[in-house]
């Protein structure tokens, strides 16, 4: 497999013109999502219960077909009704004790050469923003665009803002950045791991597909992209 490591030689200067948009569940923190994670860690706390969970699975299997989580990733019913100023404070903890200790050693290491380079680096995840800035802030990332929560006085609505981002969202998250720091996109980089990178992947003239996974590997062979792995 190429390593993309190797694609970025050291620069004698600042190239402030390039993007590198990083995906974060299973590409810099390789395995389940970091919003799987949460969940499980508030399970264990008790904050949630089996009602979120059948509600979540009630949610899920009146999209037809069942064929992925994306409905969930729009409606986050296990949160509904819990107050941010409790939840945030829990994730940042448990982002900064434990999640931090799945960073890949690799991903982490070319987020680095990336920043060196004085690229425009990015955080664009569907997970909480609540749980990608803690993330961002330890690994020197200030750009962050990740799931938006809706709340109102009663707490979380289970609803998230427009645009998410994922697939198509992410996109025109892309294209947003690239327009707000003059970005050169056919110059840039973008590293995801699924098919609701793809959008993201191919908008970009350095795509990396890591750690793929439900069919991205034949998608990255259909269009010559580069694989590796980030452990």
């Amino acid at each position: 497999m190429p390593n993309s490591s190797s694609q970025l030689p050291a620069p004698e200067y600042q190239e402030n013109w390039i993007g590198a948009f990083f995906d974060v569940d299973n590409t810099l923190i390789p395995g389940l999502s970091i919003e799987v994670l949460f969940f499980r860690h508030l399970w264990k706390l008790g904050v949630i219960g089996f009602q979120q969970m059948r509600e979540s699975v009630w949610f899920l299997t009146q999209r037809i077909p069942p064929v992925s989580l994306s409905p969930l990733r729009r409606h986050k019913l296990y949160l509904v009704g819990q107050q941010p100023g409790f939840i945030e404070p829990l994730a940042d903890e448990f982002v900064r004790n434990e999640v931090c200790a799945k960073l890949s050693i690799r991903g982490e290491g070319i987020l680095s050469r990336h920043q060196q380079a004085g690229h425009h680096v990015a955080l664009i995840s569907g997970s909480p923003d609540f749980l990608v800035k803690p993330l961002a802030e330890v690994l020197g990332v200030s750009i962050v665009q990740a799931a938006r929560l809706q709340t109102t006085e009663g707490g979380y609505t289970g609803r998230v803002y427009a645009p998410l981002p994922y697939g198509e969202g992410k996109r025109r998250i892309i294209e947003n950045l690239a327009t707000r720091y003059h970005l050169d996109l056919t110059r840039s980089y973008a590293y995801g791991d699924s098919p609701g990178d793809y959008q993201a992947l191919k908008v970009v003239g350095n795509p990396i597909v890591v750690n793929p996974i439900r069919g991205m590997t034949r998608k990255a062979k259909e269009q010559g992209w580069p694989v590796t792995e980030w452990v």
